[in-house]
């Protein structure tokens, strides 16, 4: 049987998505093609509630369709986007927020306050910086349209940045009688408040999504980088096709059926390098950090010795291999949870991770543990490139360590909602899934979701580990970066020694586009403001 990465490179230049039984791509006359961009996007649009889940594939839709009160810019520094300007109290508790003038829904009706009160309402109890906040809110209110304020119980200085980070949940500002919708519910219309509108009739999940430029969009007059500053839409259509199969994707880039495709396999980049037409970069100099997500509800993995026994035998360059390939310079090791190159970085506690994997040491803590050999539910997405090669390592290994794995390989929007699920494991629960994290998320506690672990308020897979979110406490009172620094070590020794998460290593990821495409932004999300073609 042929390789896998010797079947792509024979295949990849060679297909198309007509050919290969993709999506056929419309004949558009010249000017309507010069006015579309065609993006292949990381996985399919499964789903679209940037609030219900995390998943980054709706987070990166969303950012079209939604605007939001503050931005993060590429200097990793918060911006107004929405919001004209704030006052806050002496005593740091009253905050006051003015709206920009002419903010519009994508129906026609202004964005008034109380639509700004609803959307954050709505997005606190599924975020942990938004559930610190209603943790210690007094009162949200509308003042009047253009006006509401934020009375809180205790000074929260980070308020800013938590409702302009790039991490998911995201506060986008929906709506009042959309954002009213329960947050663990999903909504069903999609009106937005951004520079792009989303054609739900158009939309046709596992092939297609289509977003449509919202003339009445005001951007702001300052330069834009990554989720701040103005959002000007330099095309008039943004189609998503959706390709799963990366030899696919390939010959269709460089046939020109497409533009621009979101993260291509590293195997295919040297085919894509040689192609005079096309353009080839790293995404994101930040990187990403690979995550095997542990069930803490249900058994094996509710038993810290079974979690630890995973990190005793796992090899970050068995993943790491599996995902990047041969070139060294895209991965490193990362024993431990924060982005590699950031102040904050840290390998405290990291000893589990390093050296030569000890099997035998795997096998005698997961016989210590309460493991009675029930099926271990591994959730797999074959249509999401990071997920499917961290899962086929994982298999292998879990097997060796001598669990019973029943694998489900499915597709990554099934695992979006699959993962929602507390149930027993007979009931349609699961043990793990793979996931990643962009290194812009991993930078600080304040928005990694992921490194939290306060139980039912955390993300999937629910650790509760009360020390790690102590520390995580301590942390957001630190007077200083070197004070910082020490709480960021006792956090990463904590979150190890618990394995609030096991992280699979440090990766970066390519984005290759066609070379009349510019204006193309590095970063943790793919911009589209900006973005030209001739």
């Amino acid at each position: 049987m042929m390789h896998r990465r010797s079947l792509l490179k024979a295949t990849a230049g060679v297909g198309a998505l007509v050919t290969m039984g993709g999506l056929p791509a419309p004949a558009l006359a010249q000017g309507a093609a010069a006015r579309t961009l065609r993006f292949i996007p990381q996985a399919n649009l499964a789903n679209f509630d940037p609030i219900w889940g995390t998943q980054y594939v709706v987070r990166n839709a969303s950012a079209m369709v939604w605007d939001t009160l503050y931005g993060v810019d590429d200097k990793l520094e918060v911006r107004r986007q929405m919001v004209e300007g704030e006052e806050t109290s002496s005593d740091g508790l009253t905050w006051t927020f003015r709206l920009r003038p002419g903010l519009r829904f994508h129906d026609g009706e202004p964005v008034l306050a109380k639509d700004v009160v609803a959307s954050i309402t709505r997005w606190m109890p599924r975020d942990p910086m938004g559930q610190m906040l209603k943790a210690i809110q007094q009162e949200l209110v509308a003042v009047d349209d253009r006006t509401f304020r934020w009375v809180l119980k205790k000074p929260y200085p980070k308020l800013r940045y938590a409702l302009g980070k790039t991490n998911t949940p995201i506060c986008f500002i929906m709506p009042e009688r959309i954002a009213k919708t329960d947050s663990f519910q999903q909504i069903s219309e999609y009106v937005g408040s951004g520079p792009m509108r989303f054609m739900r009739d158009e939309w046709v999940p596992g092939a297609r999504a289509v977003f449509q430029r919202f003339d009445q969009y005001q951007p702001r007059e300052d330069a834009g980088t990554w989720l701040a500053g103005a959002k000007r839409m330099l095309v008039e259509r943004v189609e998503w096709v959706v390709v799963p199969d990366p030899a696919t994707a390939s010959a269709a880039l460089q046939n020109g059926e497409v533009d621009w495709w979101e993260n291509p396999l590293s195997d295919l980049v040297p085919t894509l390098r040689r192609n005079r037409n096309i353009m080839v970069d790293i995404a994101d100099p930040l990187g990403n950090v690979g995550s095997f997500r542990m069930n803490y509800l249900t058994p094996p993995f509710r038993d810290v010795k079974a979690r630890r026994a995973v990190l005793t035998a796992m090899s970050q360059e068995d993943y790491m291999r599996a995902l990047v390939g041969d070139d060294e310079r895209l991965w490193k090791p990362l024993p431990g949870f924060f982005t590699p190159g950031t102040p904050l970085y840290t390998e405290e506690g990291g000893e589990i991770l390093k050296g030569p994997r000890n099997l035998d040491a795997a096998k005698k803590l997961l016989a210590e543990s309460s493991y009675a050999g029930e099926p271990v539910v591994c959730l797999v997405a074959q249509d999401q490139i990071i997920t499917k090669a961290q899962g086929d390592v994982t298999a292998d290994l879990l097997k060796r360590l001598g669990f019973n794995v029943d694998f489900v390989a499915t597709d990554w929007g099934t695992v979006g909602q699959r993962r929602a699920s507390k149930s027993p494991l007979n009931q349609g629960g699961w043990s793990m899934f793979h996931t990643w994290h962009a290194g812009a998320d991993c930078i600080n506690p304040a928005a990694y979701n992921a490194v939290r672990a306060n139980g039912d308020g955390a993300w999937f897979g629910w650790p509760n580990v009360p020390a790690v979110e102590e520390a995580i406490s301590e942390w957001f009172d630190a007077p200083d970066l070197e004070a910082e620094k020490r709480i960021i070590g006792k956090v990463n020794r904590l979150a190890l020694e618990n394995v609030v998460y096991a992280p699979t290593g440090f990766f970066l990821g390519y984005q290759a586009w066609r070379k009349n495409i510019s204006g193309i932004q590095k970063g943790p999300l793919p911009f589209f403001w900006g973005v030209s073609k001739s």
